[in-house]
């Protein structure tokens, strides 16, 4: 995991941060979907990132995403942060299985599975059939 700190105007002390990675939660207040950072960065964890709703309600809740973000301190507010790209976010290539289990929409194993169809054929015996879901 990249992560890294420039400096755009130090006077201003806009600071940008390249490689975050955010999940996406449903913020019931706002009623539509945010993200948040995740643990096990150099990062606060629990830093909400504003980012266009549109981008966010193509995958389901719990979508880990990769995005570069400024950092955003107003006067008697909590910090937070603000995508710079917004055609630069995208899914975390390094939680590739967590994402896919998600939109497989199955908890613990998004491989395909066996299960046994019978089928009705004329002289009404029944047969199994394989097929695969997700």
């Amino acid at each position: 995991m990249q992560l890294s700190l420039i400096s755009e105007m130090p006077e201003l002390e806009k600071k940008v941060f390249l490689d975050v990675f955010a999940k996406v939660y449903f913020d019931r207040r706002l009623r539509r979907p945010r993200l948040k950072t995740i643990d096990g960065q150099t990062i606060p964890a629990d830093l909400t990132i504003g980012c266009a709703t549109r981008i966010l309600s193509q995958f389901p809740e719990g979508t880990i995403y990769k995005l570069d973000v400024r950092l955003i301190q107003k006067n008697g507010r909590q910090p937070y942060f603000l995508t710079l790209n917004h055609r630069k976010v995208q899914r975390a290539i390094e939680f590739f299985e967590h994402n896919l289990q998600l939109q497989c929409g199955l908890k613990n194993d998004c491989r395909p599975k066996k299960t046994v169809v019978f089928e009705r054929r004329k002289s009404h015996k029944t047969t199994p059939t394989d097929s695969s879901i997700c």
